[in-house]
């Protein structure tokens, strides 16, 4: 029997973030963002409470019937950056603009004023924790790699109840939107931030995009692509 999956809103808000905080408290880029057991009790409910918000606003929710698994999309539209052809952008000038981004932070992040009103990252330093400029920088660093120059389908996050891992929900949420994306002939993109995830997406379909995001004094995080597969392509 397949998975019963259904499009989550704003009702299951409280529901989805408890999972998310369950699911990624110990994660490791959760845990550079919010360093410190107590600091990150205490906060990162706040912080995926802001990353729901965000993916309602600018994409969906998917959710088992049962509420033990979530997935966070986000519908992004094209954008090329200049001078670049493939998706993304060539690395080194990935790896110059994650590189200004972050000197930009250690020269103090979070100005303020009418030019923050429309900038994410911003908002999501605001929302989550104001004196945390961590919060901040990993909106910046992942825009800064983040590929632009064609529409695709950008996979945030998905969790898992502790109790129901290793039983396919997310491989299941994942894949009923991948499906679509083959149909439809639609990209997709996520960072993986940790080797056994990404391991789990290559198994999906998707592909390291050749340049890692080291997180200052932090974990590695993977850019992933995926093509839609195209029926009959390979015979």
């Amino acid at each position: 029997m397949g998975v019963a999956i259904r499009r989550a809103g704003e009702g299951d808000r409280e529901d989805v973030v408890r999972l998310l905080d369950e699911a990624f408290m110990q994660d490791p880029v959760s845990s550079w963002v919010l360093p410190g057991e107590e600091y990150r009790l205490r906060t990162h409910g706040a912080l995926m409470g802001a990353f729901f918000d965000a993916a309602l606003d600018e994409g969906y929710v998917d959710i088992t019937e049962d509420g033990t698994a979530v997935a966070l999309w986000w519908s992004v539209p094209a954008g090329a950056r200049e001078g670049t052809d493939e998706p993304g952008g060539a690395p080194d000038r990935e790896n110059a603009e994650v590189n200004a981004v972050a000197e930009a932070a250690d020269g103090g992040a979070g100005g303020g004023g009418a030019e923050d009103a429309e900038d994410g990252p911003v908002l999501l330093r605001q929302a989550v924790d104001p004196d945390n400029e961590r919060v901040e920088l990993i909106g910046r660093l992942t825009d800064a790699i983040h590929p632009t120059d064609r529409p695709h389908q950008y996979l945030h996050l998905v969790a898992v109840h502790p109790d129901r891992q290793g039983e396919g929900l997310g491989t299941a949420l994942v894949g009923a939107v991948l499906e679509r994306c083959d149909r439809e002939g639609l990209h997709a993109y996520l960072e993986a931030s940790n080797e056994r995830s990404r391991d789990l997406y290559a198994r999906l379909g998707f592909s390291f995009m050749g340049t890692a995001l080291d997180l200052p004094d932090g974990p590695r995080m993977w850019p992933m692509w995926r093509e839609p597969c195209v029926a009959g392509a390979d015979g």
